[in-house]
């Protein structure tokens, strides 16, 4: 009987079967030498970058000491930020009433753009689409200085109402992105399955083509409340008198040294900003499980 040659080159190859030792001591071999992974040290580097000052930040705000000298844990500018900061709270409320009502409506106007422009023809319709990202590609001063010159020429006294407009401006194609995006998954064969259950042009969209692209929705009104209460460039240019927002004032504060109560106003935002994310992805889980 002829005996096989073995190939010192087949334990290389693909087609080679490992015995059930040689496999759990390759395993073994590689839990006790990690290899090196560009990818994830950039992806630890990267989260470092962006964690670090939030963590700075909510370290001095529990410092006894206004220098960056620490001088002990206190909640002394806790205190203050509670009772003491009355125009840091107005700024706050005015930041609130701005972000959530031009995100509310840049939502409805977006959702609707989508739905429109996604699933209708008519003339014009790739000049649209193409001007829709404008405001997210221009620089945000030529938005402000052309929203300036708008206001100026229809005679508009600067104010809440006029920073409102401005954030409904360019909130507007963020909602209209990602509900575009949620629109492109969908699936067609639903809306013609209304249509054959005898439902109208109305009901199919409130009962079917809205709740299934509620995330989208949710994504873009949350992303047009980040995008409002962060803005300064813009609020700066077409604010005025008594229409102080957030960062306005933060800015003012920090041109006369960096006060320790915006440390704690900031921890307070990150708590709730961590409260409210944790209760949406809890909340859209259980709405796509129903669904």
């Amino acid at each position: 009987m002829k005996q096989k040659s073995l190939n010192p080159f087949s334990l290389f190859t693909k087609n080679h079967h490992y015995t059930e030792p040689v496999i759990h001591a390759r395993r073994s071999w590689k839990k006790r030498c990690p290899q090196f992974s560009f990818s994830k040290t950039v992806l630890a580097l990267s989260l470092l970058f962006l964690f670090i000052p939030l963590f700075v930040i909510i370290f001095y705000s529990f410092n006894a000491s206004k220098d960056t000298t620490f001088s002990g844990v206190s909640l002394v500018w806790y205190q203050k930020l509670i009772f003491d900061s009355q125009p840091l709270w107005q700024a706050l409320f005015n930041s609130m009433l701005v972000a959530f009502s031009a995100s509310l409506v840049a939502t409805i106007l977006g959702t609707l753009a989508a739905i429109g422009i996604s699933w209708y023809r008519f003339l014009g319709k790739g000049y649209i689409q193409t001007i829709s990202f404008l405001p997210m590609v221009l620089p945000e001063v030529i938005m402000g200085v052309s929203l300036l010159i708008f206001f100026s020429g229809i005679k508009l006294s600067l104010g809440l109402f006029t920073i409102f407009i401005a954030h409904t401006t360019f909130c507007l194609p963020f909602v209209y992105l990602m509900v575009s995006a949620r629109i492109d998954e969908f699936d067609y064969s639903i809306i013609e399955a209304s249509h054959d259950l005898g439902a109208t042009e109305t009901q199919t969209l409130f009962l079917v083509i809205i709740p299934a692209i509620m995330p989208g929705i949710v994504s873009g009104f949350m992303m047009s409340v980040t995008m409002s209460l962060e803005d300064y460039v813009i609020t700066a240019l077409v604010s005025g008198p008594g229409s102080t927002t957030l960062p306005l004032y933060v800015y003012s504060m920090i041109r006369f040294g960096v006060s320790p109560v915006i440390n704690s106003l900031s921890f307070v935002l990150i708590l709730a900003i961590c409260v409210i994310t944790f209760v949406l992805r809890k909340g859209l889980k259980s709405f796509a499980s129903a669904r």
